[in-house]
């Protein structure tokens, strides 16, 4: 079973979406993953996504409201065959921490390295329709990256 762990700063909007529509395909494709997100920050530890992502997501019948944010961890690292970055800032601080090969949600699908800008800071759910349908695209491009690659402790075999 492959393990990812979707990142973003608060890990109460972006990274959240992600692993519900990660954990959503994985089902609907019977995809052996353990999907799992975090934030570099431990500012919003313990609380659930924030009201907008969980009506984005819950409008493309994703349940994210069960979901708690959490800070990343010292065990997380080498705890993932891919460690994914909404943004390039939560790349750099993936890797100030200590991740090895992160890789940035952006570079999956047709957004040419963007990142997946913050929808905390739009106003109302038109931000956050935008940051669904660029993580949705881009989750499914990397699962099937993933599901492509042999893995071991976050090391693709060949590289």
């Amino acid at each position: 079973m492959k393990r990812i762990l979707f990142v973003c700063l608060g890990n109460i909007c972006r990274s959240p979406i992600a692993q519900g529509v990660a954990d959503n395909l994985a089902k609907m494709q019977t995809l052996p993953l353990h999907i799992d997100s975090a934030g570099t920050s431990r500012s919003h530890e313990g609380e659930a996504p924030c009201i907008n992502s969980i009506k984005i997501a819950s409008k493309y019948g994703i349940d994210i409201s069960q979901q708690y944010s959490r800070p990343i961890q010292t065990e997380d690292i080498g705890s993932f065959d891919y460690v994914v970055a909404m943004d390039r800032q939560n790349k750099k601080d993936l890797e100030a921490f200590g991740f090895e090969n992160v890789y940035l949600l952006g570079d999956f699908g047709t957004f040419d390295g963007a990142d997946v800008p913050d929808p905390y800071y739009f106003n109302g759910l038109e931000g956050f329709e935008k940051v669904f349908d660029m993580i949705h695209v881009c989750v499914e491009n990397f699962l099937t990256h993933a599901m492509s690659k042999n893995t071991k402790k976050g090391v693709e075999n060949g590289k």
